[in-house]
């Protein structure tokens, strides 16, 4: 009766050794699509607070008339840079001042650049506007 089972001893480690590769393999492709994913979510990560940070920019200009201060803007984007560009409106817009914000930032090897614009009726001293349309709403 050994004789039977002596046959087949090698046939068990050459199933274990297939089996340890096929999982081996299995677990390289798992790692290297956990780094894609997750690449590919700080991509997007920084996407979304360039885009954030843009949008707030230009809601300063149309709430306040002005940009968000340099240092709160380092204090809540400490990784992106802006650049902010006004210049008149033409056309149908020529009343109205043209807002460009730039913003970058990395996302490993690779940059990210939004740019956004809006038109805002030029406000030559918001202190006084807000001002009136607080004595308005009180009123």
């Amino acid at each position: 009766m050994n004789c039977k089972y002596e046959r087949y001893r090698g046939v068990w480690l050459a199933e274990m050794i297939v089996a340890l590769s096929v999982l081996g393999i299995l677990l390289v492709v798992f790692a290297l699509s956990l780094d894609a994913f997750a690449r590919f979510n700080r991509y997007q990560l920084v996407r979304q607070q360039c885009i954030s940070a843009a949008q707030a920019q230009l809601d300063s200009f149309t709430a306040v008339g002005k940009q968000i201060p340099a240092e709160e803007f380092k204090r809540l984007w400490p990784d992106l840079s802006i650049s902010v560009n006004r210049s008149p409106g033409t056309g149908q817009w020529e009343q109205m001042e043209l807002i460009e914000v730039a913003t970058s930032g990395k996302s490993y090897r690779h940059k990210v650049e939004i740019k956004l614009s809006r038109y805002v009726l030029p406000q030559l001293n918001p202190q006084a506007d807000a001002k009136q349309s607080h004595l308005a709403i009180q009123e």
